[in-house]
């Protein structure tokens, strides 16, 4: 399983023999640096570059490109090396890029032998820099990680190489240049955008235009589908091609971004994601036999493409959820259409004084009425049709899934086993649309989570209309949260996730016994202002502590004993126990935390902190708000369909929460 990195993460490595892959929309230059224990580069004989692309260990590319591949035996560097950087720069004097903030984000890969990724790292952030350390491999007590660096340079390869001692500098900066200026014709240019032939076909089309797209007329009929690795995009000459759909309320998903249309692909700035336009996963292997002659394709769990099952399953879910949002509103729209050119024609009709009574206005309204039903029946006709085959693939692919892509009730968590590595993303629930009542799209994010989650405990109605009062409410929302943490402690590695909570009242004490009583739990949870203060205390200091590490370079100058995994920090009964220094440390956390490994998931009823105005808009709207209960308040922002929410809770009798907790509470004893 592949470890996505964040800027500062790292990651152990269990093979010497390594390949670095490097993607990028534009011919860049790489280079492979190696340092000692202080990060300081001893002689130009220590770096592989264009100009002398072999050096113990080490082998890079002879020329700029869009791909590259270097080679890394770590058994075969010097002892007194300790770190070997991975170096990127814009080539300089030609009519290329100058700067990484308008080409598309770079993305670095280590991987085995084999092609087996181990850990990958996409470089955001990037502006006015046109030289970048992108990853760095570095002994610690005899064993060999990657971390994620991404620190950039504005003054390019001299500046970076100044940066990490090299006396020589100027000179190697300028020879690197010269050797990438001769062979930079030759550079190996990104490839068009492809149609990729292996991914699924999906026939029914959103005549519904997205918020880019406002002021057109939408009409029936279909329009041609967008696939999440490429392909024709909505949207004619002119227009901004919409995005692609993502889960409401969460980030947009890197990896599925579309490919540019015709209208923008070749401008200054490429907005596709270099691994999937430069290097296409492999397509799924056949696992089923070809359906008959004029018979749907028969649904196979992992039938997307991708580097590994997970990501597969991962793409398919995707698939899925683009499929009922189009077919959705592809019979709305029909729909709309049969109601306007029914209103259309029973106008003229009642217009003309001579068939406004009597039998022939009589035949003219049932007329345009049965023409109504015969399109309405025509849609829902095609609708069913696909929502069939969505069923079909929705119950191979439940069974399927991992337990972070799991729910609670799927068998698979009664085989868990604490993983080793952390998964591509997590289950929050599941997505659906009236149209399609029995199909659940499961609603996932990706890891690590880019936002705090808000699970509103201030609703009294549910969206089928049943009633909760605000005691039970509030149970319920905190059972949302400790499943939810429950299930973010079982997918991470032991030892890399710490989960913390604030409980001022008490009031949560019930629905966090499963967290209690099976120690995986910080501390117990903190009580009154004193303990909202000193968790909060901590953990800001924690974020900058890190915060300032890794914009200084030295992410491994930490004190001893620090705790580097991830931080969840659970708050229940907002703003009860909080002053108006807690509240602006909630909003740092907020707004700094995920960024630094600091979490945050709130239990709150929004009205009870009304008196502090509009000063907390800016938290509420940073969180992705939840609901204990099913709610519609969701919005995809590619159809604007309204997506009901459920969550994902324990059934009710089970014993797999504790099970799963108490498995995680026996690796962390095991693995301290």
């Amino acid at each position: 399983m592949t470890a996505e990195l964040v800027r500062g993460q790292n990651h152990p490595l269990s093979q010497a023999r390594l390949e670095i892959r490097i993607s990028a929309g534009t011919p860049i230059v790489a280079v492979a640096a190696l340092s000692d224990e202080n990060g300081r580069i001893h002689g130009v004989e220590w770096v592989a570059h264009p100009g002398a692309p072999t050096q113990p260990g080490l082998e890079v590319s002879r020329q700029a490109a869009a791909d590259h591949r270097l080679a890394v035996d770590l058994d075969a560097v010097s002892e007194t090396v300790h770190r070997v950087g991975v170096l990127l720069a814009l080539p300089t004097g030609g009519a290329g890029p100058v700067r990484f903030g308008s080409v598309a984000a770079p993305f670095v890969a280590v991987t085995g032998l084999d092609g087996a990724e181990i850990a990958s790292y996409t470089i955001h952030g990037l502006d006015a820099e046109s030289a970048v350390v992108a990853l760095e491999l570095y002994r610690r007590q005899g064993a060999w990680k990657v971390r994620a660096v991404g620190q950039g340079y504005a003054g390019g390869l001299a500046e970076l190489l100044t940066d990490q001692g090299l006396p020589q500098a100027q000179q190697l900066a300028g020879s690197i240049n010269e050797a990438v200026a001769h062979g930079l014709a030759r550079s190996v240019q990104a490839p068009p955008p492809r149609t990729a032939e292996g991914d699924r076909s999906r026939q029914a089309a959103a005549p519904a235009l997205g918020p880019d797209q406002a002021g057109a007329t939408p009409q029936p009929g279909p329009v041609p589908p967008v696939s999440p690795y490429g392909g024709q995009t909505p949207g004619g000459p002119g227009q901004t091609p919409p995005q692609p759909p993502s889960y409401p309320g969460a980030t947009p998903d890197p990896s599925a971004v579309t490919q540019p249309s015709a209208t923008t692909a070749g401008g200054p700035i490429d907005y596709s994601h270099p691994r999937r336009q430069n290097a296409a996963p492999p397509p799924p292997p056949p696992t089923a036999p070809p359906a008959a002659p004029g018979q749907p394709a028969r649904p196979v769990a992992g039938d997307a493409t991708g580097w590994s099952m997970e990501e597969r399953l991962y793409n398919q879910v995707w698939g899925m959820f683009e499929d009922l949002a189009r077919t959705t509103a592809a019979y709305r729209s029909a729909v709309d259409f049969a109601e306007s050119r029914m209103d259309k024609e029973l106008e003229q009709v009642l217009s003309d004084p001579r068939s406004r009574i009597g039998g022939q206005g009589d035949a003219a309204r049932e007329a345009a009425r049965a023409r109504h039903a015969q399109l309405v029946d025509q849609a829902r006709e095609a609708l069913d049709r696909d929502l069939a085959q969505l069923r079909a693939e929705a119950d191979v692919v439940e069974p399927a899934l991992p337990p972070a892509f799991a729910r609670w009730d799927n068998p698979v968590w009664h085989a868990y086993r604490v993983p080793m590595e952390i998964p591509m993303a997590l289950r929050l629930g599941d997505l659906h649309l009236p149209e399609a009542e029995g199909i659940r799209i499961p609603m996932l994010v990706r890891l690590p989570l880019e936002r705090g989650l808000w699970i509103d405990s201030g609703r009294t109605a549910s969206s089928d209309g049943s009633f909760t009062d605000a005691h039970s409410l509030g149970r319920l929302a905190m059972e949302t949260a400790v499943a939810h943490a429950a299930r973010l402690l079982a997918v991470y590695p032991a030892g890399e996730f710490t989960v913390h909570v604030i409980d001022p009242a008490g009031s949560g004490a019930q629905p966090l016994v499963p967290l209690v009583q099976t120690g995986v739990l910080a501390a117990p949870p903190a009580l009154g202002a004193a303990g909202v203060t000193d968790v909060l205390t901590r953990l800001t200091q924690r974020v900058d502590l890190v915060q300032m590490a890794v914009r200084g370079g030295a992410a491994d100058a930490l004190p001893p004993g620090f705790d580097t995994a991830q931080q969840l920090l659970i708050v229940n009964d907002f703003p009860h126990g909080f002053d108006d220094r807690a509240v602006n440390q909630l909003r740092y956390l907020a707004d700094e935390g995920p960024a630094f490994g600091v979490h945050l998931m709130m239990v709150a009823d929004r009205e009870e902190s009304s008196a502090y105005g509009p000063l907390l808009d800016p938290l509420w709207r940073s969180l992705l708000r939840l609901t204990p209960v099913a709610d519609d308040h969701l919005a995809d922002p590619w159809v604007g369909h309204a997506w009901t929410y459920e969550p994902s809770l324990v059934p009710p009798g089970s014993e797999v929460l504790q099970q799963v907790l108490a498995q995680v509470a026996a690796a962390r004893t095991k693995y301290a």
